[in-house]
């Protein structure tokens, strides 16, 4: 088992969003919320439905459900597009924005509480981005 990098990647994912999620309870959030948010601040503008789905890595049956919660408790707005209604815009609310300090915070616990340097960090990030995109390239070259 010490070979399989499919189980070094989940235990990793895991344990990394329990560390979240102790530090977003508090808040309110799950870690999926903590990551629309952070999506749409990362631009610092609306985003579609579609390009958050994209950016975040989930399709439409995932995504819809968690931005009409967050939707529900005030965090987030949605908007249809006046020219195409059927883009739906996303967009935080000025509660969301509240949080924007307190999630920065929770960011640099979590980095300050993986056991890696800095610079580890950069690159494990880099070397996943790159084996993430190159593994959805030949996915959908199939």
């Amino acid at each position: 088992m010490d070979q399989q990098l499919c189980l070094a990647l989940q235990t990793s994912s895991s344990l990394i969003t329990r560390l979240y999620r102790r530090l977003l309870t508090p808040l309110g959030l799950t870690h999926s919320q903590y990551l629309v948010l952070i999506a749409l601040w990362e631009v610092e503008r609306p985003l579609t439905m579609g390009d958050l789905g994209e950016r975040l890595s989930l399709d439409t049956g995932s995504l819809t459900p968690l931005i009409k919660r967050m939707e529900a408790s005030g965090l987030l707005s949605r908007t249809r597009d006046k020219r195409d209604e059927r883009k739906v815009w996303v967009a935080p609310t000025a509660r969301g924005a509240d949080l924007r300090d307190e999630l920065l915070a929770v960011r640099r616990e979590v980095v300050r509480q993986i056991p890696i340097t800095d610079e580890q960090i950069v690159d494990l990030r880099r070397i996943l981005q790159d084996m993430n995109d190159a593994i959805s390239r030949a996915d959908s070259l199939r």
